[in-house]
């Protein structure tokens, strides 16, 4: 009955403490610091290419990098770093990290590309017509294949660089 009792103890403080450790779970914090440099990178270089602030680049899609792609790329290292890369939950993050940026290159982009056309379509109708006057798409949904690259590579970074800080302070 001891040694259950023991168990049982043991297992709990262990979740107690799992739970508790959402402000040190390395994968989620390396997940959060790419999206957000990679969003940082967006709206600074916005300003510099147009010159005047856009606070919509700090949360939009779309743009260089990727910050879907540098997000799921950051978890998926991470978690390699953290449980090893022969695992089944590295293997689940490593497939939704190709899912995401396979879906960033194809469905999302090409969506953007025809919300260009359709926007250039309603700009030509004439002013009478029922649509004329309707809000247009956002053409700003998918990436090209070096944004999904830079994304990637920022998020490996990410990973690297939040292993090592993780690794020197333990």
């Amino acid at each position: 009955m001891d040694d259950l009792a023991a168990t049982s103890a043991s297992s709990s403080s262990s979740s107690s403490m799992s739970s508790s450790s959402i402000f040190t779970n390395y994968p989620l914090i390396s997940a959060l610091a790419a999206f957000t440099i990679a969003q940082s990178i967006k709206f600074f270089t916005s300003w510099y290419k147009e010159r005047r602030w856009d606070l919509k680049q700090l949360v939009g899609s779309g743009g260089m990098p990727s910050s879907h792609s540098s997000t799921v790329t950051a978890l998926a290292a991470a978690i390699g770093f953290q449980e090893g890369f022969g695992g089944p939950v590295f293997a689940t993050a490593l497939t939704l990290a190709c899912v995401v940026m396979y879906d960033a290159t194809g469905v999302r982009l090409h969506a953007g590309r025809q919300a260009e056309v359709l926007n250039q379509i309603v700009y030509e109708l004439p002013a009478e017509h029922p649509l004329a006057e309707s809000r247009p798409l956002r053409e700003l949904l998918g990436h090209t294949p070096p944004q999904v690259i830079a994304g990637c590579l920022l998020g490996i970074t990410t990973a690297v660089i939040g292993h090592l800080i993780t690794w020197a302070t333990s």
